[in-house]
């Protein structure tokens, strides 16, 4: 079964950057479309970016447009999201998703931005 396993969060001030890393398990998700994720304390999880198994970006949120940036090396299995000019309001649980059926949840990073 594949797992994905995300790193990379921590605590930032607002205005900073973080970069978050998720390795999958295996080669399947290298084939396939690949997504971040965030949950923020007391809301529904929503969807962040998404990328194309070739490695272009597909979606961004309109609240992370311009700030965030999806990639993808697919040799490592890896999906990464950089994030700048981090805001109070980013501040979540963030993970990553691979398309493939049956596919469970990683333990995904937590992003907290402090004022």
């Amino acid at each position: 079964q594949v797992q994905l396993v995300e790193s990379g969060g921590g605590l930032v001030q607002a205005g900073g950057s973080l970069r978050l890393s998720c390795a999958a398990s295996g080669s399947i998700c290298s084939i396939n479309a690949m997504a971040w994720y965030r949950q923020a304390p007391g809301k529904q999880r929503e969807l962040v970016a998404t990328i194309s198994s070739r490695g272009s970006p597909n979606y961004y949120a309109d609240s992370v447009k311009g700030r965030f940036t999806i990639s993808r090396d697919n040799a490592k299995s890896t999906v990464y999201l950089q994030m700048s000019s981090l805001q109070l309001e980013d501040t979540a649980v963030y993970y990553c998703y691979c398309y493939v059926r049956g596919i469970s949840w990683g333990q995904g990073t937590q992003v907290t931005v402090a004022s």
